[in-house]
């Protein structure tokens, strides 16, 4: 355990976003998983609608900060490309 105080400080505060961020990045991994199973089910509609929460869910994470910009647009970019091969 740290004996300098702002060194505990900062374990709590590294905790604390941690399981922030893990609750985020739970949550991104959903909504991905929402859409690559509307695209293996053929739902054209479902799958739109499941695109769009996910695109939104993804880009609230990075700009928090939990994911470095190029990540998400990697991640936007190959759950619209499943979409859009589907049609």
């Amino acid at each position: 355990m740290a004996n300098i105080n702002s060194a505990k400080k900062r374990i709590k505060t590294s905790a604390k976003r941690a399981e922030r961020n893990k609750s985020v990045r739970s949550g991104v991994k959903t909504a991905m998983k929402k859409v690559f199973t509307a695209v293996e089910a053929s739902d054209k509609e479902a799958a739109d609608k499941a695109l769009r929460d996910a695109i939104g869910t993804i880009e609230k994470a990075g700009s928090k900060g939990v994911y470095p910009k190029n990540n998400v647009s990697r991640k936007v970019s190959r759950i619209t490309k499943a979409v859009n091969q589907m049609a």
